[in-house]
């Protein structure tokens, strides 16, 4: 049976672009139609998954069918740890600054009108159908509040999809409403036939099968695992039995010198903690495996085709995540490598196998990259990141950024959490124990800097303390030690003018030369506004 597509119009969801948002970006790709073959493009995101504490471990095949086929990056990173802006700035190509998604609500942007109207049009899934001629395929989690009545509801279908099988809100694995094509579908808890990750599996080879060959075609898959509620397929809820959470340098530590939320957690963590830890470990390994049999399932499906040899397939998270560093026992949401840090595996034409890049990328990069890959002039957009491709044909003579930017927004509540009386109002994610994970005030931006000689991290605080902290991680890859008050100040005022010029960059802005580069020049007078006071790092308050 042939899979529905999204291509005809709908009551107020035109499938094309409007003719005025059309003008700039016509002309990319036009020049590559009756040219060589394009190639088509596989994105495979999940939820939650880490690459410093063994996220990829339990993905054998993944590893084998994409890593060793191709490109490891040992140092890929989100610029905000946390679902709705990571997400939003691979769909953009740019920086939470300036897509304007700063948290999972619709008041922070996530799905809201104003994304859907200001950011949707200018997506780089947006830009390959309607310009490239790509045939575009989305199947799983969106943004967490995709399907909210105050944003269209599942009948939305953002511009630049042809085929739409996305997931309401956040990451379930039963008991889920799919949008097919701007129509909701319901899903119970039947394994055979509602496991999320298996029905994405199964939408997505249909897709294979039913598509156009005349067209290439993108496709993005965001799977629910690893995220909560952590539910194994059946075959798997045995697996890992005896795994625990790593027991690393930074584990059940107090967080000494670090921003007060990481001091407030309580050290030693309780039994139960590290138990429900222990246990929240073991289980997201085990959605993985079913991650594991999706991408073999697509891999293998491609090459029966004939098509996985002009297939590039991407595979990347949106933040990473901990369970226990520095007493604070699961989240995401900080600015330590263990949150930020993604992994990211790419094979495709012209990949040598086997190859690790050490290259310092963020998921801004994903977009740019991939329309490159599609022949679509990158001067045409307004992205902030960069295209891979260089590094993924092995150029030899490249340049390459040595810094990117990390920024996020605290959360709070603005009554006291019931179930912890003792706690004031102002924080959020209290659990277990009462732990906090975030706050109003854990809003920071860091310049995560890597070059030939320096490996560093320098982070800024929007707080009462104007907290900074900064890592040597080459010294010190546990980030245990907090050097700001022992660094060079000379060095110090540097980083801080960096991260200042990065916070308000916007597109080339956003590649100018780091501090450890060449051509990196440091004006002392910049420092200072028009007024003669010193300047100080923004951070934005409002979603726009």
């Amino acid at each position: 049976m042939r899979l529905p597509s999204a291509a005809g119009p709908r009551p107020g969801c035109p499938r094309r672009l409007p003719a005025l948002l059309l003008l700039p970006l016509l002309g990319g790709c036009l020049g590559l139609v009756g040219a060589a073959r394009r190639p088509n493009v596989l994105l495979l995101l999940t939820d939650d998954q880490d690459a410093e504490l063994g996220g990829m471990t339990p993905l054998k095949k993944t590893k084998a069918l994409i890593g060793e086929k191709g490109m490891t990056f040992s140092s890929a990173y989100v610029p905000s740890a946390l679902c709705c802006p990571s997400r939003a700035s691979i769909l953009t190509g740019k920086y939470p600054h300036n897509h304007h998604v700063v948290n999972n609500t619709l008041e922070g942007n996530c799905s809201s009108k104003a994304w859907q109207k200001i950011q949707e049009p200018y997506t780089f899934p947006a830009i390959l159908k309607s310009v490239c001629g790509y045939q575009t395929f989305f199947a799983g989690k969106y943004l967490n509040e995709y399907g909210a009545p105050d944003a269209g509801g599942l009948e939305h279908i953002p511009l630049g999809w042809s085929y739409w099988y996305a997931l309401e809100k956040n990451s379930k694995y039963y008991n889920y409403t799919l949008s097919i094509n701007g129509k909701a579908r319901k899903h119970g808890e039947n394994y055979s036939v509602d496991y999320l990750t298996d029905v994405l599996a199964n939408l997505s080879l249909d897709f294979l099968d039913y598509k156009s060959n005349s067209e290439p075609f993108f496709m993005m898959i965001s799977t629910p695992a690893p995220h909560s509620p952590w539910t194994a397929a059946p075959q798997y809820q045995k697996a890992f039995q005896n795994v625990i959470a790593p027991r690393n340098k930074n584990f059940n530590i107090h967080g000494t010198n670090k921003h007060w939320l990481i001091r407030q957690a309580k050290t030693p963590m309780t039994n139960s903690s590290i138990r429900f830890l222990d246990d929240a470990f073991r289980r997201r390994w085990q959605t993985l495996l079913s991650v594991d049999d999706l991408v073999e399932k697509l891999v293998k499906r491609l090459d029966s085709t004939g098509e996985l040899d002009n297939t590039y397939i991407f595979y990347t998270s949106d933040n990473g995540y901990h369970t226990g560093q520095f007493s604070l026992p699961i989240d995401k949401r900080q600015l330590y490598e263990f949150d930020i840090k993604v992994p990211l595996l790419v094979r495709g034409p012209g990949i040598k196998p086997n190859q690790t890049s050490k290259m310092l990328v963020s998921n801004i990069d994903l977009g740019p990259t991939i329309l490159d890959l599609a022949g679509y002039d990158l001067n045409k957009t307004q992205m902030d990141g960069m295209s891979l491709l260089p590094i993924l044909k092995g150029d030899r003579n490249l340049t390459w950024r040595s810094d990117v930017l990390v920024e996020y927004q605290g959360e709070g509540r603005n009554v006291t959490d019931p179930t912890c009386p003792s706690l004031s109002p102002g924080v959020s994610q209290c659990f277990p124990d009462c732990v906090c994970e975030d706050a109003y005030n854990n809003t920071y931006a860091c310049v995560r800097t890597l070059s030939s000689l320096w490996n560093l991290q320098y982070c800024e605080f929007d707080d009462q303390e104007v907290f900074v902290e900064v890592y040597n991680i080459t010294a010190d890859p546990d980030q245990i030690t907090n050097i700001a008050k022992s660094i060079d100040p000379e060095l110090l005022g540097k980083m801080n003018y960096r991260l200042m010029m990065l916070q308000s960059c916007s597109g080339p802005t956003c590649r100018t030369p780091g501090v450890f580069d060449p051509g990196y020049r440091f004006d002392l007078r910049l420092m200072f506004n028009s007024h003669g006071s010193i300047r100080t790092r923004r951070f934005s308050k409002h979603p726009l």
